[in-house]
């Protein structure tokens, strides 16, 4: 690897509620880099936590200017943070990890080679993964369900430990909750995306954010990645193909019903009738969203986030 007076690796952490895990997780990652002959960052973002994390990444920094931390001043979810900490981040190469020491540190110079080999993102494989069934079995069928949509074959599209160019994390465009797809999204850029099985740690401290809401709220998101991606040129040619295709079935009833009264047979109020001109109505529905979405795809917005305090 090459050797930079500048920041060559930034590790971004988004946190909440982690005061526990965080010295240990600092000590891990300084012990799995000491032999590195490159100079790196520890990012904490911290996600708006209500516990003694703030004073403890405070401590961190103190012991080691190399520890930095964002604080929210509220929760704005993991998409959030990933957001602003790939702004911040100052390192070439751009390492995601969760803060409670389920990510095993040893594995980011083992995902850093993959990067020098060519990829722009490597994303960790938890192949043996040390969670309870309840997290584990809804997992493996968000990633085949994703896997079969997007059409790129990850096992493990949710895993915090992932590698960067930071040409990738720049371009990325991290918002609501679509953390989770950063593969995808990063695959439909052009950008060449592999995975690496890693080692995964059972939790040792708090609990785990994890809730049922995620899988309704995954599915959604997937549904948004597909869309965005598949209409990022031309809002039109996506809303266009389905005004067309109610346009053409609105057509066909219309005809088969006026095609009589063509002949001297009286019009009657028919459910097919009814059926075409709201099809028809439909499609003219669908060409103003299209039109809207040119409009809006013309325009790029961030989101405000209300920073407490830096640190570092």
């Amino acid at each position: 690897m090459i050797v930079d007076s500048a920041t060559h690796l930034s590790i971004v952490i988004p946190v909440l509620n982690e005061a526990e895990s965080l010295p240990e997780l600092v000590g891990r990652i300084r012990e799995a880099l000491k032999a590195e002959p490159y100079a790196w960052e520890v990012l904490f973002i911290d996600d708006g936590s209500t516990d003694d994390t703030g004073a403890v990444l405070s401590r961190l920094h103190a012991e080691d200017p190399r520890v930095r931390a964002i604080r929210f001043r509220r929760n704005y979810g993991k998409s959030a943070a990933l957001a602003l900490a790939f702004q911040e981040a100052r390192g070439e190469r751009v390492v995601t990890m969760d803060g409670d020491l389920q990510d095993e540190p040893n594995e980011v110079p083992r995902m850093l080679a993959r990067i020098e080999e060519g990829w722009d993102l490597v994303s960790g494989w938890k192949r043996v993964r040390n969670d309870p069934w309840t997290k584990t079995m809804p997992s493996k069928m968000f990633n085949a369900v994703t896997s079969l949509m997007s059409g790129i074959k990850l096992h493990d599209f949710n895993c915090g430990l992932k590698a960067y160019r930071s040409e990738v994390t720049q371009s990325l465009d991290v918002y609501g909750e679509l953390h989770r797809y950063l593969p995808v999204l990063a695959h439909f850029d052009g950008f060449r995306v592999t995975e690496l099985p890693v080692l995964h740690h059972a939790r040792q401290h708090g609990r785990s954010k994890f809730g049922a809401a995620r899988f309704i709220n995954g599915f959604l998101d997937l549904l948004t990645v597909l869309f965005v991606t598949s209409s990022r040129r031309s809002p039109m040619h996506v809303f266009g193909r389905v005004a067309l295709s109610f346009m053409i079935a609105g057509f066909a009833m219309l005809a088969w019903v006026m095609g009589p009264w063509l002949l001297g047979a009286p019009v009657r109020v028919r459910p097919l009738l009814l059926f075409g001109v709201g099809m028809e109505i439909a499609a003219l529905q669908f060409i103003s969203l299209g039109l809207l979405g040119e409009l809006v795809a013309r325009q790029r917005s961030s989101e405000e986030y209300v920073v407490r305090e830096r640190i570092g």
